[in-house]
């Protein structure tokens, strides 16, 4: 077999040089189309970075819910277990809906209510008196000032503006949920579709393994959620009916602040426990340092009871990656870059055991042995 030698010359070489000739102009010019192109799709990225962010999010949820839809599956068709988990969740997050929407609504009209009794007591109240009497002239400037600024049409556009940037915000919120959960959903039901896709990708003789590989990191996954919604579950369970008995102010929505605050590995508990003792503090301290002493007790119980319990089953990976990761995660990205960040551990330790070590650890033929066979 013939095999023919290419050498690229950048420079000029000479009439009795063979090969194939690259001007350097032709050189640089594919050089310079190709950082385009890859610039190009860095900016493309960038653009669609929310839309991936979404893409992510359901996929993760949708694996996390996998394990309960595989359990439903044993008594009932696929169809029908995903309908069930569907369901479920679509009344869980109109339940968290009607748990926040109407109180917030209340505190609102209370506000509303109870704003111009709330102004009269303050101008009423001793503590206004004395400010006035020790800086009547510098107070009334002040008082002055607020007005002046209330009344000017470009800084009422200003405020308007910020509100609007709010609405927005909060619009843009409730969309993206919503997309999220529609995403979770098909995902949810098209799971074992793309996972067969993905192998049809991979050689014929490798593809068993690569299956493997994928239900493993797919299992960590999914165990992970599970593992960690349950903690969030029962913190904010246990939240609800301790702050109902020792009278707490909202004590479902600061039930929900406790869930969600779960969620996040390492600080989100100790996050959630020290707003909702802040909280308390509107009722009285006692209830306050109640809240805070019982929030001490829980997170002793999880850390050393519950959570070993839990997320031993759900996931293995050592306490210092998992600390790592979430610190790294949360650094990178955020609440969901932590979030997401043991679970991706969690999958890279399952790829190096099975892929990386054996393929290590494989014996090397030498090449004597190689001519004797």
């Amino acid at each position: 077999m013939r095999t023919r030698q290419v050498t690229i010359i950048t420079g000029d070489p000479g009439p009795s040089a063979g090969g194939v000739r690259i001007e350097p102009f032709t050189f640089g010019l594919v050089g310079a189309l190709g950082v385009l192109v890859a610039l190009l799709i860095g900016v493309i990225v960038g653009q669609l970075s929310t839309v991936l962010v979404y893409i992510g999010i359901a996929l993760f949820l949708a694996l996390g819910l996998d394990p309960i839809v595989r359990l439903i599956e044993r008594r009932l068709p696929r169809g029908g277990a995903v309908a069930i988990v569907v369901v479920a969740v679509v009344l869980a997050f109109a339940g968290i809906l009607l748990a926040i929407v109407p109180i917030v609504v209340e505190q609102i009209a209370h506000l509303v209510e109870t704003g111009p009794k709330m102004i009269d007591d303050m101008l009423h109240s001793s503590w206004y008196t004395q400010l006035v009497a020790q800086y009547g002239d510098s107070f009334s400037k002040a008082i002055d000032g607020i007005a002046t600024f209330l009344k000017d049409p470009g800084n009422l556009t200003k405020i308007g503006g910020g509100v609007l940037a709010v609405g927005a915000g909060i619009a843009g919120g409730v969309t993206g949920v919503t997309i999220v959960l529609i995403l979770t959903l098909y995902f949810m039901g098209s799971l074992r579709t793309m996972k067969n896709t993905a192998a049809r990708f991979v050689p014929a003789y490798r593809r068993a393994r690569f299956t493997e590989i994928v239900e493993d990191v797919a299992g960590a996954v999914g165990r992970y959620v599970m593992g960690q919604a349950s903690l969030a579950l029962i913190n904010g369970v246990l939240s609800l009916i301790v702050l109902t008995i020792i009278g707490a102010p909202l004590p479902a929505l600061l039930a929900l602040i406790a869930f969600i605050g779960s969620l996040i590995p390492l600080v989100g508990t100790l996050s959630g426990s020290i707003i909702n003792s802040l909280i308390c503090l509107v009722v009285s301290p006692v209830t306050a340092l109640i809240a805070f002493g019982y929030y001490l007790v829980y997170m002793q119980i999880e850390a050393y009871v519950i959570s070993p319990r839990i997320m031993s089953k759900a996931v293995a990976v050592p306490g210092a990656l998992v600390v790592i990761a979430a610190v790294g995660g949360g650094a990178l990205g955020g609440i969901l870059g932590a979030l997401v960040a043991i679970p991706i551990a969690a999958s890279a330790i399952i790829i190096i055991q099975k892929v990386v070590f054996p393929a290590q650890d494989a014996k090397v033929v030498a090449p004597e042995e190689t001519r004797a066979a």
